[in-house]
């Protein structure tokens, strides 16, 4: 491999965020032909490498060579002239727009007065080659999210990319979306290209990478070929301690359940455009419980949590909480009467991008930190440090913007803020989605602990092994419906997923 000149290569990276060092990598290179896994916990400085890569970020050193020239990569649009592209976690995309019309937006190399149908005829034969079946007239936004990243990655090779960076490109899709993306890295690198597959799932590295890069704190800690890879010696550079697992305790349904902290009595919702409506919704979430909720992703789920925040109203039936009839509560009474929520896209629903980490802690704590008109910064900070702590978390930076920590930070801070005062109820919508191994371990040891503490859990994920390991009982979600319910001699999915999909109905 390294008589081949690389396509793309990277020396003495350095990259700072205010006291926030990100990245401080001696070298990196990608070669034609192979895909490299970028490997590491959430905030190793993963996807700020190739940020700077891509020229979204200025380094404050470095230097690199795009097949042996040195070259300055100052820019986005620099980047792609000399055939580096990028397919972002949050995509690029404007769903008002068409798919032509999003690509049109894209290319450099476009007259000013465009021919659509020419641009359909050069789009046509890439887009069969990456399976995608789609009307190039179609508003992006109709289009499921699969079809969306293939979009992404058109734009990226009709504009000349030979190394493509694909950020957590797995994070938003369905189990068989992935297979399909799978197998378009796999067709891309026969043809040449260079792939660079930033992830911390150890099975996708596995499944996919030639070559494993793995950082820690900014820094490549270790770099090998797939076949002299195991997931044991994967997880001991990516984490200076083992991956604690505890044992699942024995939970409330053992002794006798405490009164019901959620009832949902005949619940219906009309739904928004491009939403999901909820059909006759009856359940129970006693104190002391997880209740998992599985389902395929777009059946309601997140229709349900926002329910039970008070961000949707029902158009019938009746929400109840620890006894009293919440149907017409306020977020912010039902967050007061301690409902922590945890929401599947942290930046858009959590967090404010442009306000620092501190400043983001103290949102939804009402007036526990205010003091006249100001804040008590140390007593948060204090707080949340333990917070942190507490989930095995590093301690938080709190002077940097929200808006420039990874993804998976991103949802350590919100998930550092929603478990710092002992919630009673908390509704968890894919909590440990774009977290590493250990931080996922230590979100689902956080649930044990808040229901042995009497708190209860809804958790909502496309995971089912997640679901089986945490989960009192579980039920299914499809069409805005519970389409059945499990105790945990049932928790297989043979048994489950015929209800995720409706083969169950067929049979």
């Amino acid at each position: 491999m390294n008589e081949i000149a690389p396509l793309i290569e990277a020396k003495g990276v350095v990259k700072r965020f205010g006291p926030l060092l990100a990245n401080d990598v001696a070298e990196f290179a990608a070669y034609p032909g192979e895909v490299v896994a970028l490997l590491g916990e959430n905030g190793a400085g993963k996807s700020t490498l190739c940020k700077i890569l891509y020229g979204y970020y200025r380094p404050d050193a470095g230097a690199f060579r795009v097949a042996g020239r040195a070259v300055t990569i100052d820019s986005p649009r620099a980047a792609r002239r000399l055939g580096i592209g990028m397919v972002f976690q949050n995509f690029s995309l404007i769903p008002a727009l068409t798919v032509w019309e999003n690509v049109a937006l894209y290319l450099d190399d476009l007259p000013w007065v465009i021919s659509p149908d020419d641009l359909r005829r050069r789009m046509k034969g890439l887009a069969e080659r990456l399976r995608l079946n789609v009307d190039f007239r179609s508003p992006v936004g109709r289009l499921a999210v699969g079809d969306r990243q293939k979009v992404e990655i058109l734009k990226q090779l009709l504009a000349g990319a030979r190394v493509l960076i694909l950020d957590e490109p797995t994070k938003v899709l369905a189990p068989q979306e992935t297979v399909g993306l799978f197998h378009t890295i796999e067709e891309l690198k026969a043809e040449g290209y260079g792939l660079i597959f930033i992830t911390h799932k150890l099975n996708e590295v596995m499944a996919c990478a030639d070559r494993i890069v793995v950082m820690r704190q900014g820094r490549v800690v270790g770099a090998m070929p797939r076949e002299r890879a195991s997931e044991a010696s994967l997880l001991a550079l990516m984490f200076a301690e083992p991956i604690k697992s505890d044992a699942r305790p024995p939970s409330a349904m053992a002794t006798g359940l405490r009164e019901p902290a959620l009832e949902l009595n005949g619940v219906g919702a009309a739904p928004e455009p491009g939403e999901s409506a909820l059909h006759d919704l009856s359940l129970r979430l006693a104190g002391g419980e997880i209740l998992g909720v599985a389902g395929v992703s777009g059946n309601g789920q997140r229709e349900l949590a926002e329910l039970i925040l008070g961000l949707r109203r029902p158009s019938r039936g009746q929400i109840r909480l620890w006894g009293e009839r919440a149907n017409g509560w306020s977020v912010a009474r039902i967050r007061e009467r301690g409902v922590a929520s945890i929401p599947d896209d942290p930046l858009a629903l959590a967090l404010i991008p442009g306000l620092t980490v501190r400043q983001n802690l103290v949102l939804g704590s009402g007036r526990r930190y205010r003091r006249g008109l100001d804040f008590d910064w140390p007593c948060l900070s204090a707080d949340m440090q333990r917070s942190a702590a507490r989930l095995q978390f590093p301690s938080p930076s709190f002077d940097v913007r929200a808006a420039v920590l990874s993804g998976g930070n991103q949802q350590r801070v919100v998930l550092t803020r929603e478990l710092a005062h002992g919630p009673k109820l908390i509704i968890a919508l894919y909590p440990t989605r774009g977290l590493d191994a250990r931080s996922a371990e230590a979100v689902r040891a956080a649930f044990r602990d808040a229901r042995q503490a009497g708190a209860s859990v809804l958790m909502i994920s496309e995971d089912l092994d997640e679901l089986f390991a945490v989960s009192d009982r579980l039920i299914v979600l499809r069409d805005g419906r519970i389409a059945g319910e499990f105790a945990p001699e049932s928790f297989r999915p043979e048994l489950i997923g015929p209800s995720m999909v409706g083969a169950d109905d067929a049979a």
